[in-house]
């Protein structure tokens, strides 16, 4: 439930100041980042090595999955706005195991049957996750339609969504078919190791900001940030789509 105190920040001229500068700041920011930074591909080393390598390599395989979480800076987005108003660690537990079983269970399925969606248009609904979440934690959707979504029921979906994504980087390593179950249960038990140790940082650095009496009034600016952050991912991925 959104609190009282990031309730009235949302109404104030300050916070509008802050939200303009937010985006000009973004703007700026992402005109001097490169294209490849964007994109979250797979690395060509990776790739190479693993298109090389054939049976079973499990140790290969939690290492891509374990970096492929901790670098994969759509899905931490995301993640930091799922725990972003959570205090309790049973609901952090919750939410996070949600996210795990939609991401796991598509991501397995998705490669172990092929099923590939167009790489710019996963991405560009993983950027709308973002966007979904940094709007729910401005208490958007009460204000607007006077509706709170079932925050469980999003955080599963969606992550049903980001597991196609990760399938299909899987897919671009056209791996050996030889070893490609265990291979594919390494690569996931890597990609909860990293959003383990990810989620631990998070955790850390928002324990220490949640102490500091501007934490409600920066929560604002952070989650204009990464609303921003969500609609710009959109537009780099759809164009990306329409250009190709």
């Amino acid at each position: 439930m959104l609190s009282p105190r990031f309730d009235r920040q949302w109404r104030t001229p300050t916070a509008a100041r802050g939200y303009l500068l937010v985006w000009i700041f973004l703007t700026l920011g992402l005109l001097g980042i490169s294209a490849d930074v964007l994109a979250h591909a797979v690395a060509q080393g990776d790739k190479g090595y693993i298109q090389e390598i054939t049976g079973v390599n499990l140790i290969a395989f939690m290492y891509l999955g374990a970096k492929h979480m901790v670098t994969g800076y759509d899905h931490l987005l995301f993640l930091l706005g799922v725990i972003f108003f959570l205090y309790r660690m049973q609901h952090i537990a919750i939410y996070v195991s949600l996210f795990a079983l939609g991401h796991s269970a598509t991501m397995l399925l998705g490669v172990y049957f092929n099923v590939g969606i167009n790489s710019y248009l996963i991405d560009a609904i993983i950027g709308l996750s973002v966007v979904y979440k940094a709007l729910d934690n401005l208490g958007a959707y009460q204000r607007w339609f006077g509706f709170q979504p079932n925050t469980k029921a999003a955080t599963l979906i969606f992550g049903f969504f980001h597991g196609f994504g990760l399938s299909t980087k899987i897919i671009e390593y056209d791996i050996s078919p030889d070893g490609l179950l265990p291979n594919l249960l390494a690569f996931n038990v890597g990609v909860e190791i990293g959003q383990l140790i990810a989620l631990a940082m998070i955790l850390i650095v928002m324990s220490f900001w949640r102490k500091t009496d501007g934490f409600f009034r920066h929560a604002y600016t952070a989650n204009v940030a990464m609303m921003s952050a969500g609609f710009l991912l959109i537009g780099y991925q759809l164009t990306g789509y329409f250009i190709a």
